[in-house]
């Protein structure tokens, strides 16, 4: 799959993504979170002291977002296209 073909696979898997009646567990929504972010170079992390005490919601994304802190945006590309076809129905 060459770049322009990854970009499109990509958008038409946010679009699905996006648009979707199923009810993703919240593990699976920060999987998605993450990927998409590194995907699109938007994962920058915020200092971890900069968390708000008992906001668990930015806390959980920086969690999801540090586990797969060394991918690149390409192999996110991939793994977040693969993950909305495995969780999300046509």
């Amino acid at each position: 799959m060459d770049k322009e073909e990854l970009e499109k696979a990509f958008q038409d898997a946010a679009r699905r993504a996006s648009e979707t009646k199923t009810v993703l567990p919240p593990d699976i929504q920060l999987l998605l979170y993450a990927h998409y972010k590194q995907g699109n170079h938007k994962s920058k992390l915020m200092p971890v002291e900069n968390i708000k005490e008992n906001d668990l919601r930015s806390a959980f994304k920086y969690n999801a977002l540090i586990q797969i802190k060394g991918l690149s945006a390409t192999e996110a590309k991939k793994e977040y296209i693969k993950l909305v076809a495995q969780y999300i129905p046509d």
